[in-house]
């Protein structure tokens, strides 16, 4: 079998770090039986300088024909505004695709020492990814005077709530039967009612699955200080990202952060990218941890159905961290902790 895969380095660390995951991927497949080719693009904020937008106009319809998407990392603020680069370039493909389920697991790995006491948990969390408060519906008017009015709204709709609360009432009736539903309802009186409502209803379809609804604040609350009574998490697009920085955070840093863009019904391609961003103060410098990317990979693979090599991907990737390679931030090489990963392929 061979899979067609899109490569999207980026921006600083993004060209490292995907190099690192690329080596990785090709020796799983080799070993497993399967080939990958890939197909680079130089989509990043260094193409916005020269072209003026982050990707060409048929980037979509180029990316359409790969079974997934490798990307590395997005961004740098000194020299092309955030908001730019996002809405150019992830937030595209994700809505295009109908990339609806983020999803970003959060537990620590042999070897690494988080921030808490607690070192047996092992939450998923999953972010709706299409709507909600990344919409991008609003605007601005009267710019630059006393007058100045900035409207940014928020999109709920049935379909895009109900679509990612199933999925993860799926997910948790494959792990541990625990679902945990993220709002801030008390506040938010129509967007968040109408997401608990619908929450309310879907669990009437999934009495295995024990269900808990949580406020934002009570969440985030939880996750540090109770994290191993947590299993599946969902939260609306905003929520989510936070969350899931908060869960990058108590399993060691973003150099573990690894994160899936799913299209669930498979009619295109999902998308895989670590969530630690370009990090442009250790660009270059080749201590950047490609943990977070590989492992991401290895979620690639599992999604392609090439199971057993994501396995033996993450495998190697505990089996590192537990030999103390690329568990501290700056203490080892990006080279040297691929080169441990594939060693221990």
């Amino acid at each position: 079998m061979n899979y067609k895969i899109a490569l999207i380095p980026g921006d600083g660390i993004g060209k490292d770090v995907t190099d690192a995951a690329w080596s990785v991927l090709q020796k799983a497949a080799g070993q497993s039986g399967f080939t990958l080719e890939g197909t680079e693009f130089p989509w990043s904020c260094a193409y916005y300088r020269q072209h003026g937008t982050m990707m060409p106009q048929d980037g979509i319809e180029t990316l359409r024909s790969f079974d997934a998407i490798l990307l590395g990392a997005v961004g740098w603020p000194a020299e092309v505004p955030d908001s730019v680069s996002l809405h150019g370039l992830l937030l595209p493909i994700r809505k295009a695709f109908v990339q609806f389920a983020n999803i970003r697991p959060h537990r620590l790995l042999p070897g690494v020492q988080g921030p808490l006491k607690a070192s047996a948990f092992d939450i998923l969390c999953i972010r709706e990814n299409t709507e909600g408060e990344y919409s991008g519906a609003g605007g601005r008017v009267h710019q630059g005077t006393k007058d100045e009015v900035a409207v940014e709204t928020s999109i709920f709709t049935r379909a895009g709530v109900e679509r990612i609360l199933r999925f993860g009432f799926e997910q948790a009736r494959a792990r541990r039967g625990k679902l945990a539903s993220v709002t801030k309802s008390n506040a938010q009186k129509y967007s968040m009612v109408f997401w608990d409502e619908i929450t309310r209803q879907l669990a009437t379809e999934y009495p295995d699955v024990e269900v808990a609804s949580y406020h934002i604040d009570a969440m985030a609350a939880r996750m540090v200080m109770a994290p191993e009574t947590l299993d599946v998490v969902v939260a609306s697009n905003l929520f989510g990202d936070i969350l899931t920085d908060l869960g990058a955070a108590i399993q060691g840093g973003l150099g573990f952060a690894a994160s899936a863009n799913i299209s669930p019904d498979r009619t295109s391609p999902s998308m895989f990218e670590p969530v630690h961003g370009s990090a442009p103060d250790i660009a270059h410098l080749g201590i950047a941890n490609p943990i977070a990317t590989i492992w991401s990979a290895a979620m690639m693979l599992d999604h392609l159905g090439e199971t057993s090599a994501a396995a033996a991907v993450m495998a190697a990737v505990e089996q590192a961290t537990a030999s103390g390679i690329g568990t501290t931030p700056g203490k080892d090489r990006t080279d040297a902790i691929t080169s441990a990963v594939l060693a221990a392929l």
